[in-house]
């Protein structure tokens, strides 16, 4: 199956539409580094050094793009999440391939599987059990377990997505071993924000008393114990913090009586109901993002989903499963408060927002330009275009509203924000985006029609800006 020659549209033009867009790709593009600030990649696996059975663990499991697209075929979730055999699986996953036309999953299952395997053909059925057996060998080698993989892609920085109770010990043993490619935590706090599930909500908190060994009954020891923990992942390399939020909460000032309202709640084993939820969110938060300033950290708010629609679903697989959808909240008021409240204390720290309906991209874009500051290059940045919205039209649309809006040469450009090692190709389908967005401009006149100096943006939206912005 390896073929030397292009056999799809996966080739040098893809996705660029001239001359001059493939020049600018080729000698400003293509060959830098990889720096990914944010994705849900497994620690463990890297400092294992995994080499995956089959193409099926690698590309399939968890990933709730394709479960959607072959649930919307009607595959029997047996074949997409159940207990069909590994090789079942991807066979359903070869047929329903060829019907994604159009869906970014096309484009990016192409790319994958030419970029990682050399595998440059369309697959579908008939090809399937040849294409999963040329992967799972190539997988055994040494260059294809998760170090070459990354190694493979020019990944310079991966950033995990972990809970503040995780103990970190995969890090420490990347670390200590001075492995070449970064591998830095993320703080992700978003468990002991949900205090509505209170069943959950103090479960967590049982975690959390024993990560911090710090008993919590009061909101002042809950911040204590979120102290603790900043502080050891501040100790293990941590940069950057990030949360999932339907939107800012619209209160961030405490009051004695959300004080104590959580102590008691806190006390009462049977109390399911808490009255302050939306103000102990906001005072929660407000303090964490004073934390992340001290430190300084790069703080990220990626808001708007509405996650778990199906509640059969999410019974039987639990969350991520793929039934989460672009939400239609209100953003910019609350967004807004929040950050003037950091920002008047004198503790806003570099800020990355991540809307999920390109319905809010203006609203965003204008938003960052609000909070800047002196000798810091795009502080406040309009991230990259996020889940539904991670395909060409989205890109494009996201690119064009923080050109308009805002300053696109300020831009830390693209994560995968992935839980695939081979996802990594979606760094150049930014990229070739990009190029040919510029590349047109350039020969309709809109821009200078000078590769050098626009070439120059170019390379620091795919890599020289996130690196100073993350001080990596």
């Amino acid at each position: 199956m390896a073929i030397s020659k292009s056999n799809t549209i996966v080739n040098n033009s893809f996705l660029l539409e001239s001359k001059l867009a493939l020049q600018l790709y080729q000698n400003y593009a293509a060959d830098l580094p990889i720096i990914d600030y944010h994705n849900h990649l497994s620690a463990k696996d890297i400092a294992e050094d995994r080499n995956f059975k089959t193409i099926t663990d690698i590309w399939l499991k968890g990933d709730h793009y394709k479960w959607r697209a072959m649930r919307a075929l009607g595959v029997p979730e047996k074949s997409i999440s159940g207990n069909a055999t590994n090789e079942q699986k991807f066979t359903a996953w070869a047929k329903a391939l060829p019907q994604t036309l159009r869906n970014p999953l096309f484009h990016w299952s192409l790319m994958e599987l030419k970029n990682t395997f050399s595998i440059d053909a369309y697959l579908n059925e008939k090809n399937a059990a040849a294409v999963y057996k040329n992967a799972n060998k190539q997988l055994q080698k040494k260059s294809l377990s998760t170090r070459g993989i990354l190694s493979k892609y020019k990944v310079e920085l991966v950033g995990t997505t972990d809970d503040p109770c995780d103990d970190l010990k995969y890090h420490q043993q990347l670390a200590k071993e001075k492995f070449s490619i970064k591998v830095l935590p993320t703080f992700r706090p978003d468990k002991v924000l949900n205090i509505q599930n209170a069943i959950a909500f103090k479960s967590y908190i049982k975690e959390l008393e024993g990560a911090s060994k710090i008993k919590i009954v009061s909101l002042s020891t809950l911040l204590a114990a979120l102290k603790n923990r900043v502080a050891y992942f501040n100790e293990n390399g941590c940069k950057i913090a990030d949360h999932g939020l339907i939107h800012m909460p619209a209160s961030c000032k405490s009051s004695k009586a959300l004080e104590e309202a959580f102590e008691i709640f806190m006390q009462d084993k049977k109390a399911n109901d808490f009255e302050y939820l939306d103000q102990f969110a906001g005072v929660v938060l407000l303090a964490l993002s004073k934390m992340y300033f001290k430190n300084g950290w790069v703080q990220q708010f990626h808001l708007g989903a509405i996650r778990n629609n199906n509640s059969t679903l999410q019974k039987q697989l639990g969350a991520d499963a793929g039934s989460d959808s672009m939400g239609d909240y209100p953003q910019a008021v609350n967004l807004s408060n929040f950050l003037n409240t950091l920002e008047h204390a004198g503790q806003l720290a570099k800020t990355i927002l991540y809307n999920s309906n390109a319905a809010d991209n203006d609203v965003f874009a204008t938003m960052c330009g609000n909070f800047n500051e002196a000798g810091v290059k795009g502080k406040v940045q309009f991230g990259a275009a996020w889940w539904f919205l991670d395909q060409k039209q989205g890109m494009e649309q996201q690119i064009n509203a923080l050109s308009t809006m805002g300053l696109l040469s300020t831009f830390v450009g693209m994560t995968t924000d992935s839980r695939s090692f081979l996802s990594y190709s979606r760094h150049e389908y930014f990229r070739r985006i990009l190029c040919n967005l510029l590349a047109k401009e350039m020969e309709a006149g809109i821009l200078p029609n000078d590769a050098a100096w626009v070439g120059k943006m170019i390379q620091d939206i795919c890599y020289y800006n996130a690196k100073k912005y993350f001080k990596v």
